[in-house]
């Protein structure tokens, strides 16, 4: 054949291949057990054995596509062999290189099996080798563009790069194969052979992106899947943030309660201790995001039954209309408590006489409506904002609504200058029972 037809050949040929080893890559990755499997650094033997399931079938489909159709860019055998040894360690490369060339064995490819099985004993080896098992992850397409860097860093400063070592071990085990492939009969080991060096090089070439892509689209997927793991993380400790925020404003006020009974009415006192002690250990339950409404409303008792003692109950007095069907209903933990301790402090403390709050709860249309009523002094707009907009209780509350629930929940908060406020909570029902089940 004329060699300049060979040449374009075999470069559509390697051009192919790299585009097979991207799809390959990307076909996997889409399954979370297998990226859970790939993003774990130690592997127990049953893992070991699925990352084999995952890989081997659909590399030995590859080379039986080579076999039987000449379809010779689906053959990735030395580069299959040698990610399997790379990301899964010795044992996985050792059998998952002999287990791709059972086929090209039965074909009187005779050399095909212990060089696939020696390439990923060797990369395993590689692999155990690296100190930091994150350089692994840092073999790109373009590695080999910082090559003259990491040569000038390697003689100034005796600094390497271990993501160096994966890159010329890919290049050498692929010239082993070409090279090998020239000494004995050509049916006993598939390999290119390139008539000149140029060509060798762009086969080589081609390996080393085979495998560096493989690697990149695997790293992107655990870059994307650590993100969103540090995004929960942030979540979670902002939602501690704003929990800690309100758990010692509300402490504060219950102990002046506490020390002020004492001095005058030990009895009540007692009966306030009690109360205060149900509530300190609801406190160190933080780590539940959510509690059902049925064990809030029995948290808003106590406090309230504190806070009765503390105004007389010819100045504060509770309604509840509670819905049974919405007790069973998860709510956000420490949701109630924040609201009406503000209705007291700035709506009713303020009255002489005479003051209410009333609690309601409805569900309807898989929807959860909590209702928070006061007939205190109410606020005008301006003080609307600037105790419900800028203070640690409500602000609080709107902010970890947000958080759990994003535009999925409603706050409506109304108040008029002697009559009253009133805030309303409108979140999916549903939305928090598959969460609390997840």
């Amino acid at each position: 054949m004329h060699p300049v037809i060979q040449g374009r050949e075999l470069l559509f040929t390697l051009v192919l291949k790299v585009g097979w080893a991207a799809s390959f890559a990307a076909l996997l990755v889409r399954f979370k057990s297998f990226r859970t499997l790939v993003f774990t650094e130690n592997r127990d033997p049953n893992q070991k054995v699925k990352l084999l399931l995952f890989l081997v079938p659909p590399l030995a489909i590859g080379i039986m596509l080579r076999l039987i159709g000449r379809y010779s860019f689906f053959d990735l055998a030395m580069e299959g062999s040698f990610i399997m040894g790379l990301i899964g360690g010795r044992i996985v490369g050792l059998f998952g290189g002999s287990l791709i060339s059972l086929l090209p064995f039965g074909f009187h490819e005779w050399l095909c099996p212990p060089m696939a099985a020696l390439t990923g004993l060797l990369a395993g080896v590689i692999r155990e080798g690296i100190p930091e098992k994150e350089d692994i992850w840092h073999f790109g397409p373009f590695l080999f563009l910082n090559i003259p860097q990491w040569l000038w860093k390697l003689v100034r400063y005796r600094k390497g790069n271990w993501a160096m070592l994966p890159l010329f071990a890919c290049a050498a085990f692929e010239v082993g194969w070409i090279e090998l492939s020239y000494f004995v009969p050509s049916r006993w080991l598939f390999a290119e052979n390139p008539e000149n060096v140029g060509y060798i090089a762009l086969v080589v070439l081609s390996s080393v992106m085979c495998v560096a892509m493989i690697v990149k689209i695997w790293n992107n997927t655990r870059i994307e899947m650590n993100l969103e793991q540090n995004q929960q993380l942030l979540l979670k400790a902002r939602m501690d943030a704003l929990t800690s925020q309100i758990n010692p404003h509300f402490l504060f006020n219950t102990l002046n309660t506490v020390s002020s009974l004492i001095r005058f009415d030990p009895d009540m006192a007692r009966g306030v201790v009690l109360k205060l002690s149900n509530i300190l250990r609801r406190l160190l339950r933080k780590h539940e995001t959510f509690v059902p409404l049925r064990e809030e409303l029995d948290f808003i008792d106590d406090y309230l039954g504190i806070e009765v003692i503390r105004f007389g109950r010819d100045k504060l007095q509770i309604f509840k209309e509670i819905d049974a069907e919405t007790l069973d209903a998860f709510v956000p933990s420490m949701l109630l408590q924040p609201i009406v301790e503000n209705a007291i402090k700035h709506g009713l403390a303020p009255r002489l006489a005479g003051g209410q709050i009333h609690l309601r709860t409805l569900r309807r249309d898989g929807r959860l409506t909590i209702e928070i009523e006061d007939n205190g002094v109410g606020m005008s707009q301006d003080r609307l904002l600037e105790v419900y907009g800028g203070g640690i209780g409500i602000s609080n509350v709107h902010e970890r609504l947000r958080l759990l629930y994003g535009d999925q929940f409603d706050m409506r908060i109304l108040s008029r200058e002697g009559e009253g406020t009133n805030i309303r909570i409108d979140i999916p029902e549903l939305a928090v029972a598959e969460h609390v089940a997840r």
